[in-house]
């Protein structure tokens, strides 16, 4: 199951649709869905997860607690909402063009990819944008 949570004042639009697309996108990587949390809270919230849990002293958009058994997709996934803002204007895009893409970044690192150097990156970047493609 996916579920999606709220540590500040923010919602999704259509959590079933987004629900349905991230099952679809664990499924073509040749996953199975298990417990999917998404969380969404603020910079403060996130950045200190990050310097408690990771020893990183920086500002981030997502952070992913792993707790994949094998193929079975179970994790946390941290949603910065000021940072995803953030970067949609320092990106130009569209703030739901940003926090769908960090939604599914949050969940490929479960299927596998990484992003730490630059063939990674760009190998998630495809990724990416290839499942964006499917949810518009």
């Amino acid at each position: 199951m996916i579920y999606f949570n709220y540590e500040t004042d923010f919602e999704l639009v259509n959590e079933d649709l987004l629900a349905t697309w991230i099952n679809k996108t664990i499924e073509e990587e040749g996953c199975k869905e298990g417990e999917i949390n998404y969380i969404f809270c603020d910079d403060e919230y996130l950045h200190k997860l990050n310097v408690e849990f990771l020893d990183h002293d920086t500002l981030t958009d997502v952070i992913s607690f792993d707790y994949c058994v094998g193929k079975e997709i179970h994790g946390d996934i941290y949603i910065s909402v000021e940072r995803v803002k953030d970067n949609a204007l320092d990106f130009k895009t569209q703030f739901e063009d940003e926090i769908h893409r960090v939604i599914v970044h949050g969940v490929l690192h479960y299927c596998g990819y990484k992003d730490k150097t630059d063939d990674a990156a760009k190998l998630m970047r495809i990724k990416e944008e290839h499942y964006l493609s499917k949810l518009k």
